[in-house]
């Protein structure tokens, strides 16, 4: 199981983390706490199903969402950058974020065909996206996108 490995350098590490989701609705955050000892490295999760949520709660700049929609990997960089303020602890932003923003469907989103998918991650100062196509229906792209973004932070952690 990924998500017992990342806790576990998360938590050798000193490290914490911030989960911004979208498509997922909360499921990329059960899955890492469902791993014991993951309160010691998980502060919380923002569930931004809707796009304007992702303005007014998480910060992601309202001009970019207009111009390109949800569905974009610079959505998702700014989601996994800012997640890390919005649930700093005592004044300290985690040390690391992670977001979903895609296409689950039935139906596309503007010109994202569903599938689409964007998984954010900020370590430290570094901020990047990856893009994935997946398939199958909405419950598979939705567990697909959890398992592609725990490999992403798996990946970025090591």
């Amino acid at each position: 199981m990924r998500e017992t490995a990342i806790i576990s350098l998360l938590r050798e590490r000193g490290l914490t983390l911030a989960v911004a989701e979208s498509l997922t609705g909360g499921m990329l955050v059960a899955r890492l706490i469902d791993v014991p000892g993951a309160s010691n490295a998980v502060l919380g999760g923002v569930v931004a199903y809707d796009t304007r949520l992702k303005h007014s709660v998480l910060g992601v700049d309202s001009e970019l969402l207009a111009e390109r929609g949800p569905v974009d990997g610079d959505v998702a960089r700014q989601m996994a950058d800012r997640v890390r303020t919005v649930l700093a602890v005592d004044g300290r932003p985690a040390d690391v974020g992670v977001a979903t923003t895609g296409v689950a469907g039935p139906d596309p989103q503007g010109d994202a065909p569903v599938g689409t998918v964007y998984i954010g991650i900020a370590v430290g100062n570094v901020v990047s996206s990856r893009r994935v196509m997946l398939s199958g229906d909405r419950h598979a792209i939705r567990e697909a996108t959890v398992s592609e973004a725990l490999l992403s932070l798996a990946e970025a952690l090591t």
